[in-house]
């Protein structure tokens, strides 16, 4: 919550009311400043399109950055087309170069509404950029919305579900305890249901599934999966978020990723259209990221073509 002293107190999530935002300004409220953040960008998100041109009126630069960004890209980065519209209607440039190279109106051109601005002439989507946003909405068709808070997943490029057990040297789990898993997965101590994944085979290689834990993005697992391809993992974890990692030809290359979140200010033009792109879908962005086209949820929720059990070894020291 704000402190007091800007005039925007018990200031939360809510930026919808823009006769209360306009009462507050009217009584001396920041237009600049909302807990050391700016209202416009928070409005821009959260808000609606009277309460953003509210704000957009008081504040001496509409085009104001935080965090290396400004309100308009916001809304762009949120799907929030009638904001973006407000924002452009009172002076924001939508063709100001930012994250990546990208303007928050080329960006735009990759979404769902590109005809959100006016384009100039010689602004367009590449080719590969534009096949990335076509495929982009092609998966998150295809996978839905669904839960997935719990969930640990690996993608693998370039491996069906025959040569993923190979490699975990994972056998046949039982049916039965699949069965009670299944009804009551942490009704099970964790050192038993652990070493439970399901291995579906996809277009483009195989996803790991695990509907209860981490597993599948263990070191271990990511390191023996990525010999000579590429591996994403996730782990939607319920407390901390979505935490993302990567493997390749066996080694890990990042880990503590944040998949689904925005992009980073020094993310490149690749990375940044990626987190538009699947913003706000982790399992999407990691699926992608390995160039696995599914067709549907089932390699992630279930049944997967086969559950296996994985030996009883240390996966977290490589």
């Amino acid at each position: 919550m704000a402190a007091a002293s800007d005039g925007w107190a018990g200031m939360g999530w809510d930026w919808t009311d823009a006769d209360d935002i306009r009462r507050r300004l009217e009584h001396g409220a920041d237009p600049e400043s909302w807990n050391g953040s700016r209202p416009l960008h928070r409005a821009a998100v959260f808000g609606s399109p009277e309460a953003v041109t509210e704000l957009a009126r008081r504040v001496a630069d509409v085009d104001a950055l935080e965090n290396g960004v400004t309100a308009l890209w916001e809304a762009v980065l949120s799907r929030k087309p009638a904001n973006a519209r407000a924002l452009a209607a009172a002076g924001a440039d939508p063709w100001r170069p930012s994250l990546g190279g990208w303007s928050p109106g080329r960006l735009n051109l990759a979404g769902p509404t590109p005809e959100l601005f006016p384009v100039p002439e010689r602004v367009s989507l590449s080719d590969t950029e534009r096949a990335a946003a076509q495929e982009a909405h092609r998966l998150t068709t295809a996978l839905g919305e669904f839960y997935y808070d719990g969930t640990g997943l690996a993608c693998v490029a370039g491996i069906d579900a025959a040569e993923a057990v190979r490699r975990l040297q994972a056998t046949p789990a039982d049916g039965e305890l699949i069965d009670e898993l299944l009804e009551a997965p942490y009704a099970y101590d964790m050192d038993e249901s652990l070493h439970i994944v399901g291995v579906t085979s996809v277009p483009g290689g195989c996803v790991v599934t695990q509907p209860w834990g981490y597993a599948p993005q263990m070191p271990g697992v990511l390191a023996q999966l990525s010999a000579g391809t590429l591996c994403y993992g996730l782990y939607a974890n319920p407390k901390s978020g979505n935490q993302g990692s990567i493997a390749q030809h066996g080694t890990i290359e990042g880990w503590d990723l944040h998949p689904g979140g925005g992009p980073g200010e020094n993310d490149t033009s690749e990375q940044v259209l990626a987190s538009y792109l699947y913003h706000l879908n982790a399992v999407a962005y990691a699926c992608a990221f390995a160039g696995l086209r599914l067709t549907d949820r089932r390699a992630v929720t279930g049944p997967p073509d086969v559950w296996v059990e994985l030996p009883r070894r240390d996966y977290w020291s490589l």
